[in-house]
């Protein structure tokens, strides 16, 4: 396969070393690593359409613990390790003895005993998501090092309060491929911004996974919300530092038209405020369902002032030449379609909407990569053998 040959000797001439390694936040990751799940990832979506296989492994399971509703990212993380050769036990924390008091620490060994890699998706609880990956991460290191398990699975961040890396990365896939390269990256203007949907607490973690992703590669990340919506703090000045790193820029403005004003690419999306995420952690702590009924429809009523913050086709002409690229992660709330008003119109969706499927197609790929990468060593040998087969 040519693919193959020039996938790997651009994956041999990155620096980076991933085996054994946990995925739980891009800016954690060099920028070789990135690039090199990126290069791993367009080759195993060539090697699926060519018929190829590139299961890896003989036996071991994937663990997946979803701790909110989950469409694309489930059945990603499930055709990722089906594919890699792996059985997927999906864990219902209901159905097990966490309901009953067992701690993370315990779960996470008894689950890890022929584990090679574990996914988490916990992004309902803005300070406890990312924090539950790393207690997971903890527990299964003190097993290994003890000799209660024979190997270390990995954690890979299926999305937290913080992050979203799968689908960050599966976008930066998505850019690279339909501009040619991670190159032609640098100087494009990408616009990060809230867009209005009928519905509240929905999480920070795509539009910050975004931020803090595309500024490492020289993009001009403007990002755009109203009054009162901003991000983490702390993701928005490392955003901030990548984009001065990497020659980019990072920029928070006031209006989604300014932000669309000569972009290349356009991301709406809607997200609550993180002052409210804290409140609705609080109380979903506490199960106090009446001060979540009055938060909603405190916050319901705070998103109806900022209606008109639809991507429309009016919008849309104010990109570079009226052809900016729209981008989501779905699922989108389109106006007419499935809500009365929402993040974007009809038209605008409608005109994109095969290009958002083929956006999210990278997603298993991506994840495959994460873990091809940290559960194999020898990973230009062991791609060569697949190539061979």
């Amino acid at each position: 396969m040519k693919t193959l040959k020039k996938q790997l000797d651009e994956l041999q001439k990155l620096k980076f070393n991933s085996y054994g390694k946990d995925f739980l936040l891009t800016w954690e990751k060099s920028e070789d690593e990135l690039r090199a799940v990126v290069a791993l990832a367009e080759l195993f979506s060539e090697m699926h359409q060519a018929g190829k296989s590139f299961r890896v492994f003989d036996t071991g399971l994937a663990i997946s613990i979803f701790r909110d509703k989950s469409t694309r990212t489930r059945f990603s993380f499930a055709s990722a390790v089906n594919a890699l050769g792996l059985g997927l036990a999906d864990m219902d924390e209901e159905k097990s003895q966490v309901a009953h008091g067992e701690t993370v620490r315990e779960t996470a060994n008894m689950i890890s005993f022929l584990a090679e890699v574990i996914g988490i998706r916990d992004d309902m609880y803005l300070g406890e998501g990312n924090k539950y990956m790393r207690e997971v991460a903890a527990a299964v290191q003190e097993g290994f090092d003890t000799g209660v398990l024979h190997q270390r699975p990995n954690v890979i961040n299926l999305q937290c309060d913080i992050d979203h890396p799968t689908q960050s990365m599966a976008d930066l896939t998505y850019l690279k491929n339909h501009f040619g390269s991670l190159e032609s990256l640098r100087g494009k203007k990408i616009a990060m911004s809230w867009a209005y949907s009928p519905s509240y607490g929905k999480p920070l973690s795509v539009p910050q996974g975004i931020i803090g992703l595309m500024t490492r590669f020289g993009m001009n990340v403007s990002l755009a919300c109203p009054e009162g919506y901003g991000l983490l703090p702390e993701v928005v000045e490392i955003a901030r530092q990548h984009g001065k790193k990497s020659g980019g820029s990072f920029a928070v403005v006031s209006g989604m038209e300014e932000a669309f004003r000569d972009a290349d690419v356009v991301y709406p999306k809607s997200w609550a405020p993180y002052q409210v995420m804290q409140r609705r952690t609080s109380l979903l702590q506490k199960g106090d369902k009446d001060g979540l009924k009055a938060l909603e429809k405190e916050c319901l009523a705070n998103n109806a002032k900022f209606k008109n913050w639809e991507c429309d086709e009016k919008k849309m002409k104010l990109t570079r030449s009226g052809k900016a690229l729209y981008m989501h992660c779905l699922p989108a709330d389109i106006s007419g379609v499935n809500c009365a008003q929402g993040e974007v119109s009809a038209a605008v969706f409608e005109k994109y909407r095969i290009a958002t499927y083929r956006e999210a197609s990278f997603k298993p790929f991506v994840i495959a990569a994460m873990i091809f990468l940290a559960r194999v060593k020898d990973f230009a040998g062991v791609l060569k053998g697949l190539a061979k087969d």
